[in-house]
């Protein structure tokens, strides 16, 4: 076994350990992944799953804040709020997070009504979509969704609902909301959804993920698009094939940890 051989090995042991460590029931209050666990019925956790992860930008508190805020608006009955178009009555100026307006929920929401007027559910329509099928799950939903919101919308697109720009974003919310409603561990994340292997589904790469990767040495390029995805998701499907995405809470856990990296 040569240097670079034994570097990756310890590597890998690392992030094992780190995820042993991170990936517990504990991890749940603090996230937002705690808002779609609130619900049974697959409709409400993946619409949830989606809202929560399209805000998870910034300070986690005022991330999990606004989430709150935006499951009272809609009655703590997601499905039946987008079924019946309740949010047509919402004030396009309504703030819900940061830069994200109510303006920009209802585009989005028009599209996932639409979907639901055909389809059982989001999962149903990413198996009829063949999103299993792909290799980067995420952007072909994100496409197939942006189509239908352009659509319900008179053509306009909304790159504060879903990222537009798909040949260079890393998606980083929906693959988190992704690896919430496909990992089937039963620990924090709830697999849900059949239409996506998991050995398929990305690591969502923010700006401390992206750091840690660096220090680790998984990944050299300095951006942090969807190249960079991809060259991180090589040697993280090198050592879990069948799971790669779990590595997210190893890289989470050093990164939030602010440990030192030999």
């Amino acid at each position: 076994m040569n240097d670079a051989e034994i570097k990756m090995n310890d590597l890998k042991d690392l992030l094992d350990m780190e995820v042993e460590r991170v990936n517990r029931p504990e991890f749940i209050a603090d996230d937002p992944v705690q808002f779609p666990r609130r619900f049974s019925d697959v409709r409400d956790i993946e619409i949830v799953a989606f809202l929560a992860s399209i805000i998870a930008w910034g300070n986690r508190k005022m991330i999990c804040r606004d989430a709150e805020r935006l499951l009272h608006i809609m009655g703590d009955q997601p499905y039946e709020y987008v079924r019946d178009g309740a949010f047509e009555q919402l004030d396009p100026d309504l703030n819900i997070h940061r830069t994200f307006f109510a303006r920009n929920l209802k585009h989005l929401l028009r599209a996932l009504r639409e979907i639901y007027r055909s389809h059982s559910s989001l999962d149903a329509f990413a198996a009829a979509m063949k999103v299993g099928a792909s290799e980067a799950p995420a952007w072909e939903l994100v496409g197939h969704i942006n189509r239908i919101m352009a659509d319900g919308n008179d053509g306009e697109a909304d790159s504060r609902a879903l990222p537009q720009n798909l040949s260079t974003t890393a998606l980083k919310r929906i693959n988190m909301a992704l690896r919430w409603l496909v990992r089937d561990d039963g620990i924090v994340d709830m697999g849900v959804w059949s239409c996506i292997p998991k050995s398929k589904l990305f690591v969502p790469l923010d700006v401390h993920v992206g750091n840690t990767a660096r220090e680790l040495g998984l990944i050299h390029r300095k951006a942090n698009d969807r190249k960079t995805v991809d060259e991180l998701m090589v040697p993280l499907r090198d050592f879990r094939p069948d799971d790669p995405a779990i590595y997210d809470y190893a890289l989470f856990g050093i990164g939030i940890n602010s440990k030192k990296i030999k």
